[in-house]
């Protein structure tokens, strides 16, 4: 295990596949805040998960090394994947991620409890700007800061396949930009703003192929559910538009399908 600040830094750019990433990222302790939150919560437990051996360490990225589609958004739930380990697995939120999935044909299940249930993602990889279940569910700039270079790292491998990024809320979506911009792709100045359905392209920097195209939509938090701030219909779109501009086989809603409340 690493605590020292820089470790993320550090490590991160040495990796050479998503493997090897994952492998070094459990291992991060450079967030003091967010180690004695994850590691109280996994002492602690819910009782309805007393049974339960938490995980209570950073959560890797999941999905295939050659995804052509990243889902990314805050972040694991101090009961959910700091309990199971895998990305959005274990809440209510990850249920209706991996639900519309499912629907799309993007994953293997609709029905996610834990690793070793059978769920696979087809052209997906689903990741987090900040890998540690933080209190509150609020990451601090600085913490957001310290974990970047995983999503740097994890973005510059996925490079060579991927197409699109579905930034999940305005966090995800401010995290995302300049780990996109230290990745090799050009953001565009002034930096464009979030927004459920927003989708901005990006041209890669180098000038080699590979552009990729941004798209927001809120978070799958149970708040926007249940406020009705974000649908089932509404996420059905955002993911079904980033699925087909990334050249994964889906089909996409009608407009009349996905009119969001409010607006």
């Amino acid at each position: 295990m690493s605590d020292a600040d820089d470790y993320p830094a550090r490590s991160a750019g040495g990796a050479r596949t998503t493997t090897e990433l994952d492998a070094r990222l459990v291992r991060c302790r450079a967030c003091s805040r967010l180690v004695a939150w994850r590691e109280e919560t996994a002492r602690a437990r819910r009782p309805a998960f007393r049974d339960w051996e938490y995980w209570g360490r950073p959560v890797p990225g999941y999905g295939p090394a050659d995804a052509a589609m990243v889902i990314t958004g805050l972040a694991p739930a101090a009961h959910g994947a700091n309990r199971t380990g895998r990305m959005f697995t274990g809440d209510r939120a990850g249920d209706l991620l991996y639900a519309t999935l499912h629907e799309l044909g993007l994953a293997s299940r609709a029905a996610v409890t834990r690793p070793g249930d059978g769920l696979e993602l087809y052209g997906v990889r689903v990741t987090a700007p900040v890998h540690c279940a933080p209190p509150a569910n609020r990451p601090t700039p600085g913490e957001r800061d310290t974990c970047r270079p995983w999503l740097v790292r994890e973005l510059q491998l996925l490079r060579p396949g991927v197409r699109t990024v579905v930034a999940l809320g305005g966090f995800g979506w401010q995290a995302v930009l300049p780990a996109l911009g230290r990745s090799g792709w050009t953001v565009p100045r002034p930096r464009p703003v979030f927004g459920h359905g927003a989708r901005v392209p990006l041209a890669p920097a180098d000038g080699t192929p590979g552009p990729v195209t941004l798209f927001g939509c809120y978070h799958v938090s149970q708040r926007n559910v249940f406020t009705g701030r974000l649908t089932p219909a509404m996420l059905r779109e955002v993911l079904a538009e980033a699925a087909h501009a990334a050249g994964l086989p889906v089909e996409r809603p009608g407009p009349a399908d996905v009119t969001a409340p409010g607006g």
